[in-house]
């Protein structure tokens, strides 16, 4: 078999152009490109004080740390900063202390994607297994899908359900939970919501209310929303994730922001409303509280229809932190306001994956991620401490979703791919690569196959 990236050359947490083929690839900003080369520069110092071949450093836990702390002297750190200890890029134990998991933490991540077929951007349950389960920390994961026709999904739910069965093979039965894709404003999407519901088992409902026939979408709070709202109810899964932000484009632009969300979560107090991707626009820069669009169109329409934090309204980080992982000081202003006004127990953890490749670079950064003491006096914003840091990882997912944090944590420490994960820990052959479009031709051409 061909050895992963012999000489060493790809960082272990991945700052590129990719997207998640929902929004056009952003190119790297000038920091960007100065924390690459930084990372690279570091991890060549650092590995050979260790006396450590460049793949193997890489591979450890000091070649995550090193490259984290390339990125903070890139960036600097007077608003969000990655809180490591210089010498974690040259000692292997304190590195793991503290870019490791923490006793007994669960990650759920509430977003994930299988691409089936010649076209998609990774083949196969194999490949999907290995990058989620094997290459990161990750539990559980929930299967979403993207906007499509009934005639034309990219991913079926058979093909979903494919991936669900394959785990429970490996005894991991509560490893994987599926979405049922609804977008009620196109025929025969409310009347599948049955056969959804009752043969296949979905967890949760996703749409999208910028999607629809022609190009446009829908409100929530539109009549055919409400139906949906309701029905869902009737159904008895009263989880709804809804994808805010991240536009398809002007089209329909209004229908990617958030002044629905607030009104429905009023009107409906029993439905759980996960607002995928935050209503996060990658044009639009996060900054304090006050802006028309971006994340503040959520916190502006809970503030305007009195839902208040931690009820029933919940924002998803997909897509969102790892945009904003390469530019801390936005991620302090996003991940500040959403635990501020959202509830501490409200933002949930998700990664887009696997269009970003394994997960674990997103996770690494999140586990020491903090917002600047400036930053919190300033604004309001939280200080990220361990029990907050763990609420968002699983344990607020674990709630919504009606499960015991503390069993399926038992259980999946006893299962079969946790045995296999405990072998391959051995010698981990980690890729780096992520799979999503990097550059317009290639994002058009994911549209247009």
């Amino acid at each position: 078999m061909k050895p992963i990236d012999p000489e060493g050359k790809r960082l272990p947490i991945k700052l590129d152009t990719t997207s998640n083929g929902e929004y056009l690839p952003v190119p790297l900003s000038p920091a960007n490109l100065r924390a690459n080369a930084l990372a690279q520069e570091f991890a060549t110092g650092n590995a050979k004080r260790l006396n450590m071949p460049r793949r193997k450093f890489m591979v450890s836990a000091c070649g995550a740390a090193s490259t984290l702390l390339a990125f903070n002297q890139a960036h600097g750190t007077s608003g969000g900063f990655y809180d490591l200890h210089p010498e974690a890029a040259r000692d292997e134990q304190l590195a793991r202390a503290q870019t490791g998991p923490a006793k007994s933490e669960l990650i759920f991540d509430v977003q994930g994607h299988f691409i089936d077929g010649p076209k998609g951007s990774a083949k196969g349950p194999d490949v999907f297994i290995k990058d989620v389960f094997m290459d990161s920390d990750t539990d559980l994961m929930v299967l979403s899908f993207v906007p499509s026709t009934r005639e034309a999904e990219p991913v079926t739910i058979q093909a979903a359900d494919a991936v669900r069965r394959l785990v429970d093979k490996l005894e991991g039965t509560h490893r994987l939970l599926l979405h049922g894709r609804v977008n009620p404003n196109q025929a025969g999407d409310l009347e599948g919501m049955d056969e959804l519901a009752q043969k296949w088992g979905v967890s949760a409902w996703k749409t999208y209310t910028q999607y629809g026939p022609g190009g446009k979408g829908y409100f929530l709070s539109d009549d055919v929303g409400i139906r949906f709202i309701e029905k869902a109810r009737a159904l008895g899964v009263k989880v709804i994730c809804i994808h805010k932000g991240l536009p398809f484009g002007r089209q329909s632009y209004e229908h990617s922001q958030c002044s629905d969300i607030g009104v429905v979560a009023k009107r409906f107090p029993d439905v759980k409303f996960l607002i995928y991707h935050s209503g996060y626009v990658t044009s639009v820069k996060e900054g304090p509280y006050g802006k028309d669009d971006g994340i503040d169109t959520l916190i502006s329409s809970l503030e305007k229809n009195q839902v208040k934090p931690n009820s029933n309204v919940y924002a998803e980080l997909g897509s969102t932190w790892r945009h904003l992982m390469r530019d801390p000081e936005q991620a302090a202003h996003a991940l500040g306001k959403l635990i501020k006004r959202c509830g501490e127990d409200n933002v949930l953890w998700g990664t887009d994956s696997i269009w970003y490749g394994s997960p674990q670079d997103q996770i690494v950064a999140f586990r020491t991620f903090q917002i600047s003491s400036s930053f919190r006096d300033r604004f309001g914003y939280p200080e990220i401490t361990p029990a907050l840091r763990a609420k968002i990882f699983g344990l607020n997912s674990a709630k919504v979703y009606g499960i015991g944090a503390a069993e399926i944590k038992k259980v999946v420490a006893r299962d079969a791919l946790s045995r296999e994960k405990l072998e391959y820990a051995d010698n981990p052959q980690p890729h780096f690569l992520t799979y999503g479009p990097k550059t317009r031709r290639e994002f058009l051409s994911l549209l247009n196959p």
